[in-house]
């Protein structure tokens, strides 16, 4: 067996492995196969592939936490929210003395505001280009989410579903209450790899890292907007390709070297300046692992088959982005299919073409975006059946 890494070791599975309820009843009948077109994408695959539980249901009384991943996002987070704060109140003072003290405290204060259903409908909408739903897509959906709900434990109402208009077999948690499937994961995704990733969304909100990172981009907004202005100030100077434009954005680029050094040396601030540098680096880290934490909460559901499943279809789709996207389980033409290997952690999927990139991204001249891409799902698979191989163990 493959010794796992330290950073997969450290992810530990859900306690237990889910265990279906025993029904009584009879089994309510399936809901009769769907017919959603996706003209494009090949033939609409069965939906009624989701054994249904039936019997009573258990909520637990602790319906959301936060853990590790999400907790270390936020203190992450506070360096630079300390200067997105010194940035409102410097702002504000410009104005009027008194919008210098009372503005800083209403914005501390309008946080929590991003977890009102009001203003979360209107970021679904606005910022996320989510959608309501049709009755025909309500209706599986909520066929689905009860038995994802009913796994967990969780209260089924806590959470609003939302459609995301784009082709990749793939979901999204937002704010506090908002999962996100797409469109294209709707008509190609049978109930049970449609279940396994609104149940990786769900772990995502009982873990806390969704509304732990809309807080942390909420107080670290006013911060960066300044960086980018500033930075897009000095590259226009520079492209002005005019001896009085370049040497201004000589002159503001030493300024920024000189007021960096300053703070950082002179006045001691280092506490303050080499988180903020290092930001970036370690809230992709952290959220790597809360995409493991995710996963490792889908496969504590029973939906360990179905999302590794979807994880290998999205790797076929990122190796060969020029075929059109296959339902679960078909390999697209000369795409050899990923073996399952259990006990153990089996060899990663073949790497890819670091010029290609996954369906949705943006386009990368240089392939970085598609490599980090590829590199998260291999990365995923094997915590996926890593998690999987220490649940067959126990």
């Amino acid at each position: 067996m493959t010794t796992p890494s330290a950073e997969q070791a450290s992810m530990q599975p859900p306690t237990g492995a889910y265990v279906p309820q025993t029904d009584p009843q009879p089994a309510a009948p399936p809901l009769p196969p769907t017919s959603h077109a996706a003209p494009g994408y090949g033939p609409v695959v069965d939906h009624d592939d989701l054994a249904l539980d039936q019997g009573r249901r258990m909520v637990k009384a602790v319906q959301r936490s936060i853990d590790g991943a999400a907790l270390s996002h936020l203190l992450v987070t506070v360096p630079i929210g300390l200067i997105s704060l010194a940035v409102v109140a410097s702002v504000s003072a410009l104005v009027n003395p008194v919008l210098g003290v009372l503005v800083p405290v209403v914005w501390l204060l309008s946080g929590p505001l991003v977890f009102n259903r009001t203003v979360e409908s209107a970021i679904a909408q606005r910022m996320f280009g989510l959608r309501r739903p049709t009755p025909e897509e309500a209706q599986r959906l909520d066929v689905v989410w009860e038995q994802v709900t009913r796994r967990a434990g969780v209260n089924r109402e806590t959470y609003e579903l939302w459609i995301q208009e784009r082709t990749e077999l793939n979901a999204t948690a937002a704010a506090g209450h908002i999962v996100a499937v797409t469109r294209h994961a709707m008509d190609r995704l049978p109930n049970s790899r449609l279940g396994s990733v609104l149940a990786h969304e769900l772990g995502h909100h009982v873990g806390g890292h969704t509304w732990a990172a809309m807080l942390a981009d909420w107080y670290a907004l006013p911060a960066r907007l300044v960086g980018r202005a500033v930075l897009a100030l000095v590259v226009v100077l520079f492209r002005t390709k005019h001896w009085a434009g370049i040497a201004c954005g000589g002159c503001m680029s030493l300024a920024i070297v000189q007021f960096l050094f300053l703070i950082t040396v002179t006045e001691g601030m280092w506490w303050l300046v080499v988180p903020v540098a290092a930001g970036p680096l370690l809230i992709a880290w952290l959220h790597r692992r809360a995409e493991f934490r995710a996963d490792a909460y889908a496969v504590g559901l029973g939906f360990g088959d179905a999302l590794e499943d979807v994880l290998m279809t999205e790797a076929r789709a990122a190796a060969t982005p020029d075929v059109p996207p296959q339902g679960p389980g078909q390999a697209p033409l000369g795409v050899p299919a990923i073996p399952r290997q259990y006990p153990g952690l089996p060899p990663a999927p073949p790497q890819y073409p670091a010029g290609q990139q996954h369906p949705g991204q943006p386009a990368s001249s240089d392939g970085l975006v598609a490599k980090a891409a590829h590199t998260n799902v291999e990365a995923r698979l094997r915590n996926v059946r890593l998690v999987m191989s220490q649940q067959l163990h126990h």
